[in-house]
């Protein structure tokens, strides 16, 4: 995706430690246009993929996961990070996150996620892939069944889409970092 990768060349920011700051256009400030053509992209690649529902981790990845699913005119769930007293018939699990440097709990309702849907999982980032296991993990619990993923930018240097690839998960990655050597962005 050309114009991605152009946006990441041209706002995107390395920091010390594989860091790649976006948030500028994409997790926290974000390009609406972009996040459309993103959307737009993951539709493509996922078209003869069985899909009910899309699933993501709050907050980064509820854009592009919000205009997937209006694309495909399917309901989007997102697994909350912190319990609401509210919530019944919980699925919970652990994530550790690269980039906070802590572990912490996501939750869904099985009112939301049942047995015998198909899930495409779509997030902005895709490091170490711990984000990705637990959504699995949800899934696997709740009885549905993963039929995909999508990652706005995968950093291939951290080896997490090789894990789940090589798991047998359909991983589409919309721009791939190669390296971040010396705040060098070298993208695929």
């Amino acid at each position: 995706m050309k114009a991605l990768k152009d946006r990441i060349l041209r706002d995107g920011r390395c920091f010390p430690g594989g860091i790649l700051k976006v948030d500028n256009f994409i997790n926290h400030q974000m390009d609406p246009i972009l996040m459309k053509s993103i959307g737009v992209e993951f539709v493509r690649r996922f078209a003869s993929t069985p899909i009910n529902k899309v699933i993501t981790v709050e907050a980064s990845g509820i854009a592009p996961a919000i205009m997937v699913g209006y694309l495909l005119e399917l309901p989007v769930v997102f697994a909350k990070k912190k319990k609401p007293s509210t919530m019944e018939n919980m699925l919970t699990t652990s994530v550790f996150s690269f980039t906070k440097q802590r572990t912490y709990d996501v939750c869904v309702s099985r009112d939301f996620l049942c047995p015998g849907d198909k899930v495409l999982f779509i997030d902005d980032f895709l490091a170490n892939g711990n984000a990705a296991k637990g959504i699995l993990d949800l899934v696997q619990q709740a009885g549905a069944e993963l039929t995909g993923m999508g990652f706005i930018i995968e950093k291939a240097f951290q080896h997490g889409g090789d894990e789940l690839r090589a798991a047998g998960i359909h991983v589409e990655s919309l721009a791939i970092i190669e390296s971040l050597d010396n705040c060098e962005i070298k993208i695929r």
